[in-house]
């Protein structure tokens, strides 16, 4: 009997078996999972092969190579507009930029250097705007979000530790809208900010518990998940649209194409995807 969760116009099927590791593999440290612009679905880990590549299907297409220890602690991961692959490499205070098959682009942040409140101090995740500006939220050392220009040149920051308006405890996850709204879970303020591209305090969500992973897709609807654990599907408003228990503890979630959605379970070791119903 299939597993349904979810309500109203978003409602999907629990698929178990997702994705086939080939005999003896099993996932090693799961951080993160993102999906391009073909429906590929890339799970970032801490062990063995820093980056699967699956099929939609959940077939391995391939395994990435860590060179030279590099990357040394997976957390979040991003995919760019281009396919561009974001990986941010949070104990090495880095975010690498990869090509779609695994060669390595650029760099951003010192490598094993820390700053205070600057560029970076254990960084939790990264995204590209639909301005081509990268926003990095500076989360764990760090109680900031920093905006880069499309080449990686540092343009501002905004934030500091507290609890007020503006102010961060661990901003774990961001994400841009398309009308260049900024979105960051603030994990241990328990709510979602929301400022404009410039870092001006728009508004707050609180009905959250630790919120850890946040995506926003082509619809502009907004994903969370948090540590209830629970999915909640929501507008660019707040206006909650769906709801529910899902992932055990999703540290990150994304969705395809299809409307399909994918979390990474960091306690069980697995991705879990829920297929769209139509």
């Amino acid at each position: 009997m299939a597993i349904t969760v979810g309500m109203g116009d978003y409602v999907y099927e629990y698929q178990p078996e997702w994705p086939s590791l080939p005999v003896g593999q099993v996932f090693r440290g799961i951080s993160g999972v993102a999906v391009d612009g073909q429906d590929r679905v890339y799970v970032f880990q801490r062990q063995g092969p820093p980056v699967l590549v699956f099929d939609r299907d959940g077939n391995l297409l391939a395994a990435w190579e860590r060179r030279d220890g590099v990357p040394a602690d997976a957390h979040h991961i991003h995919i760019g507009p281009d396919d561009s692959v974001y990986l941010v490499d949070r104990d090495a205070h880095q975010i690498l930029k990869y090509s779609s098959t695994g060669a390595l682009l650029g760099t951003i942040g010192t490598r094993d250097r820390a700053a205070l409140q600057a560029p970076f101090n254990h960084p939790a995740d990264v995204c590209v705007a639909p301005s081509g500006e990268l926003f990095v939220a500076d989360g764990y050392g760090n109680s900031s979000v920093h905006r880069f220009a499309a080449d990686g040149t540092h343009i501002a920051s905004f934030g500091r530790p507290g609890r007020g308006p503006g102010e961060f405890i661990v901003p774990h996850s961001i994400r841009v809208s398309a009308d260049g709204r900024v979105y960051v879970a603030d994990r241990e303020n328990n709510r979602v900010q929301v400022f404009t591209g410039d870092g001006e305090f728009v508004e707050q969500w609180t009905d959250f518990k630790c919120p850890m992973g946040i995506h926003i897709d082509a619809d502009q609807t907004v994903y969370v998940t948090d540590q209830v654990p629970r999915l909640s599907i929501l507008t660019l408003d707040g206006e909650l649209l769906a709801r529910g228990r899902t992932f055990e503890y999703a540290h990150q979630v994304y969705t395809d194409s299809q409307g399909n959605i994918y979390g990474a379970d960091t306690s069980n070791q697995r991705v879990q995807k829920l297929a769209r119903v139509r």
